[in-house]
C-alpha cells in the first residue's frame, strides 16, 4: 500500500572528474512504491541507484529518507538491502550461512537468526536448500538467494541494480513476475534499475526513463508507453514508427498534423503544440491494421507491403507509403500479404502520439 512520499532526489548532480553523469535531478518515490530506473548505458541510473545505497556520493544536492538527509549516513546504516547483477554470495558459505550473514554483523542472537533465515528462505521458496552451497544452485535460485539475503533483516529499501540481466529469458521472466509478487505481498518500497523495458513495464509502479543523466519522463508503463513525452522515450520504450508532419490545427487533446505525403493524420498529443510547428508522429505497430480495401479507421495511410515475416506471437509487416516506411505488427493468426499488395494502414487517433522534436 502507497502510504507517503519516502525517498526523495533534491536536485541531485553527481560529476566524475569534468563528466556530469547526473544533472540537477529531482525525484520523490512514495512508501511501498516499485519505481524502475529504466535508460541506456551510461545514462545515470545506475550512479543514482549507488547514490542511494551510500556507496558513491552527489556533487550537490540531498537525499532524503522518510523526511531526514542521509548524504552523511554510512552505507551500513541507511538500511537498505541490495541485490546485484552478479548475486556477489560467499561461494565458502552455505544458502542459509549467506542469508544469515546480515543478521550475524547485526549482532543478532541466534534464535532469531534461524527464525528469520528460514522466514526469508520461504519468500523464495528455497527452504529446501538451506544447506546447499551457492555453486550447485541455478542461476535463478542464486539470484533468489541473494534476494532472500537483502531482505532477511527487513529493510526500509530493497535496492536492485540489474539482478536478473545474467539470466535467461524464461528465468529473467519467472524472476519477474516473482519480484512482483513479493512486492506486494510484503508492501516494499523497490528501486530497481534496468536498461531492459520488459522488466521495467512488467513489475512497476511507475518507470523513470533516464537519458544522458536526466529523466525525460516518469509515469506509470502504461503512461511512458501510450503516452511518451519526448522522441527518446517514443523510440527506447518498445518498437515505434516515427512520421515528421506539420500540425495543421490543434483542438482540444487533438491535433491535426499533414504529412510530407499529402495526407491528413488526428492525433492525441503530448505537451504543448502550436499550428504551423514540425512534429513527430509516434505510431506504435501493434496498433496499426491492415486491410486492402479502405475501412473506418479514423487515420488511413496508403501503403505497399515490402516484407512481411512470421516472429511467432506475431507477424512483422514492413510497408513503404508515398513519404515514409511504416512498420505493423498483426496477431499470428493474421493474414499474410505478400510482398508488392497495396494495403491501406489504419489506426485511431488515440493510438497516434503527437510529440515536439
Amino acid at each position: 500500500m502507497i502510504l507517503a512520499e519516502f525517498i526523495r532526489f533534491d536536485r541531485i548532480t553527481k560529476f566524475y572528474g569534468p563528466l556530469c553523469v547526473v544533472e540537477n535531478l529531482d525525484l520523490g518515490i512514495d512508501k511501498g512504491e516499485f519505481v524502475s530506473l529504466l535508460g541506456p548505458s551510461g545514462s545515470g541510473k545506475t550512479t543514482l541507484l549507488m547514490m542511494l545505497a551510500g556507496f558513491e556520493q552527489p556533487t550537490s544536492g540531498n537525499i532524503l529518507l522518510d523526511g531526514t538527509a542521509i548524504n552523511d549516513v554510512p552505507t551500513h546504516r541507511r538500511d537498505m538491502g541490495v541485490v546485484f547483477q552478479s548475486y556477489a554470495l560467499f561461494p565458502h558459505m552455505s544458502v542459509g550461512e549467506n542469508v544469515a550473514f546480515p543478521l550475524q554483523m547485526r549482532g543478532m542472537g541466534r534464535a532469531e537468526i534461524e527464525g528469520r533465515v528460514k522466514r526469508a528462505l520461504d519468500m523464495v521458496q528455497l527452504s529446501a536448500f538451506a544447506d546447499r552451497r551457492p555453486s550447485q544452485l541455478s542461476g535463478g535460485q542464486q539470484q533468489r538467494v541473494a534476494l532472500s539475503r537483502a531482505l532477511v533483516f527487513e529493510p526500509r529499501v530493497v535496492l536492485m541494480d540489474e539482478p536478473l540481466g545474467a539470466l535467461d529469458k524464461q528465468l529473467r521472466e519467472q524472476m519477474q513476475l516473482d519480484i512482483r509478487d513479493l512486492h506486494r505481498r510484503l508492501g516494499l518500497t523497490i528501486v530497481f534499475v534496468t536498461h531492459d523495458q520488459s522488466e521495467a513495464l512488467t513489475m512497476s509502479d511507475r518507470v523513470a526513463v533516464f537519458n544522458k543523466g536526466k529523466i525525460e519522463q516518469i509515469g506509470t508503463p502504461r503512461q511512458v508507453y501510450d503516452e511518451p513525452a519526448t522522441r527518446f522515450v517514443a523510440e527506447f520504450i518498445g518498437e515505434t514508427n516515427l512520421v515528421e508532419g506539420v500540425v495543421e490545427a490543434v483542438e482540444g487533446e487533438e491535433a491535426t498534423v499533414r504529412l510530407p505525403s499529402g495526407a491528413q493524420i488526428v492525433s492525441a498529443v503530448s505537451g504543448s503544440v502550436s499550428s504551423g510547428q514540425p512534429v513527430f508522429l509516434s505510431i506504435r505497430p501493434e496498433r496499426v491494421d491492415l486491410s486492402e480495401t479502405r475501412g473506418d479507421a479514423r487515420n488511413c495511410l496508403e501503403t505497399e507491403v515490402t516484407d512481411s515475416v512470421y516472429q511467432g506471437d506475431h507477424l512483422r509487416v514492413q510497408l513503404q507509403n508515398a513519404a515514409h516506411p511504416l512498420i505493423a505488427k498483426l496477431g499470428r493468426r493474421s493474414r499474410e500479404f505478400p510482398p508488392g499488395t497495396r494495403v491501406y494502414a489504419g489506426f485511431s487517433a488515440g493510438d497516434c502520439r503527437v510529440i515536439a522534436p
